[in-house]
């Protein structure tokens, strides 16, 4: 899994912004889909206010860490590491946007995953209330997970 094109991608699926914004749920982010919490610097901060490029990016290399290794957590760490580097790479995005608890529950399409059935586990995200509400970037990885070789 190639860091530089993770960064690309998800930059794409979740935009990104250098100052502080209400998300969708009006939740404080800032950055590529950085959810402030209490332990950031910028914990309190109004919206508007400008975060440097740097601190996005350290914020965005944790982040991936921690989908990293939440993907760890979830496949087990031989499973995942076996899977092709796409597969890896669309599910961190998956992780990164819905972490453990809300992935975990897509038991058809991680049973797909684990019989290495691209197709099917493609089928089986595009079943979800996920899809439903993140289309494009749903439908954008499903695609790609339906056509690893």
């Amino acid at each position: 899994m190639k860091f530089d094109r993770l960064y690309q991608r998800l930059k794409i699926d979740e935009g990104c912004k250098f100052e502080i914004y209400d998300d969708h749920l009006g939740y404080k982010t800032f950055g590529i889909g950085h959810l402030v919490k209490e332990t950031d610097e910028e914990y309190g901060w109004p919206c508007g206010e400008p975060v440097s490029e740097e601190r996005v990016m350290q914020c965005f290399r944790d982040d991936t860490q921690t989908a990293i290794r939440e993907c760890y957590a979830l496949y087990g760490e031989g499973p995942f590491e076996d899977f092709p580097d796409e597969v890896q790479e669309i599910l961190v995005n998956m992780m990164f946007n819905m972490g453990r608890t809300r992935l975990s529950k897509f038991k058809k399409m991680n049973a797909a995953l684990k019989e290495e059935n691209w197709v099917e586990a493609a089928k089986e995200g595009r079943d979800s209330r996920w899809y439903r509400q993140v289309t494009n970037r749903a439908e954008r990885l499903m695609s790609r997970l339906e056509n690893v070789s």
